[in-house]
């Protein structure tokens, strides 16, 4: 039951690294990172089409990725 928690681990955070990396950048350099998430935040564009399937992806590929983890961590103790 551990190592198989332990691979689903892995396959999740190669699952989690992929989907980031597929997904394009918002804006670019330090400016861009500042202002960036305020426009990302309180913009009234919203993602569509790839971006937005990519999106909802990552928030539920790093859920599981957390869920699991504090799972492991518990069984492994």
């Amino acid at each position: 039951m551990e190592m198989f928690l332990q691979i689903l681990l892995v396959i999740f955070s190669i699952g989690l690294i992929a989907v980031v990396l597929l997904q394009k950048g918002k804006s670019a350099g330090l400016s861009g990172a500042i202002s960036g998430g305020a426009e990302h935040l309180f913009g009234k564009t919203k993602a569509r089409g790839m971006d937005l399937v990519l999106q909802r992806l990552t928030v539920g590929i790093a859920a599981g990725f957390f869920i699991l983890a504090i799972v492991v961590a518990v069984i492994v103790k």
